[in-house]
């Protein structure tokens, strides 16, 4: 199943160039009060909602993709977490560009950690990214992001994909420069999630996710998830020995090679195949 969020927070399932509003579902959610919940409610009920989603969807008219606005397809994470330096062949292109690395010494995930990213970056495809600081060097990022399903605290590589909801397309887009990377990183709308949530089921491997990125047609970067550093499985368990992840929690796996420059007016197109692929303008924030 592939489950969006379009225009006026409407909930949406795709089906092939359609999307069905099943906004009414959600009325199945339970109130809420303060102090509110630390997790995503759609993402926790997801499971015991899905047979409503697909009936619901059913008897929806389409209405075209394209014609929609598409929102984060997650609304309230716990989180966003970051996974720097996880492909070698990146490694490598930090250590030979000093604009990317800012004199850092660059060894491998396993000795940099991972980093937090701020909620309030989030957008999603329709939504673009607005470029502060552009006398800086903005790049692109292009990621597979994994979203949490159900709470999950020191569990094992052989059951972290027992514990993912979906999957999505992430752009971790970053500032550069020599502060660490939480800050650079959190600037609003520099975190793209889209352009909707595929559900785990639908996945067969995601350690075999072909990955790709171009700007205004111009191919930038060209992967597949076979080359991260740290796998899908090995980055849930090795993110929850720190934190708890809640549902709605989002896990940016890290980029490949090819990051680059970006400035107002530009278009990003990326794809991870299987997941889906979005187009997302550039502007100079207001």
């Amino acid at each position: 199943m592939r489950l969006c969020r379009f225009d006026d927070n409407r909930l949406g399932v795709v089906r092939g160039t359609q999307v069905h509003d099943v906004t009414a579902v959600l009325n199945e959610l339970p109130a809420v009060r303060w102090p509110l919940p630390n997790y995503d409610l759609f993402v926790e009920a997801l499971p015991r909602l899905r047979d409503k989603l697909e009936q619901a969807a059913g008897k929806a008219s389409g209405k075209d993709i394209a014609s929609v606005k598409l929102l984060s397809p997650v609304a309230n994470p716990n989180k966003i977490i970051g996974a720097p330096i996880n492909y070698k062949e990146h490694i490598e292109e930090s250590k030979k560009d000093q604009t990317i690395a800012y004199g850092r010494v660059i060894k491998s995930i396993g000795e940099f950690g991972l980093f937090l990213k701020a909620n309030s970056t989030l957008v999603g495809a329709g939504e673009g990214v607005a470029l502060r600081f552009t006398d800086k060097r903005n790049d692109h990022e292009m990621e597979l992001a994994v979203i949490i399903g159900r709470k999950a605290n020191r569990v094992s590589e052989e059951r972290a994909l027992d514990y993912v909801a979906g999957y999505a397309i992430g752009l971790d887009m970053t500032v550069r420069g020599p502060e660490v990377p939480s800050f650079r990183k959190s600037i609003d709308t520099y975190g793209v999630l889209g352009p909707w949530l595929v559900t785990a089921d639908e996945v067969k491997d995601p350690n075999a996710i072909d990955i790709w990125l171009t700007v205004n047609g111009e191919p930038r970067q060209k992967s597949n998830t076979r080359f991260l550093d740290y796998n899908v499985h090995k980055l849930i368990s090795w993110a929850s020995q720190y934190y708890t992840l809640y549902p709605g929690d989002i896990i940016m796996t890290g980029t490949p090679e090819g990051v680059g420059p970006v400035k107002p007016g530009d278009v990003m197109e990326c794809e991870a195949v299987g997941v889906g692929r979005m187009t997302v303008k550039i502007r100079a924030a207001e």
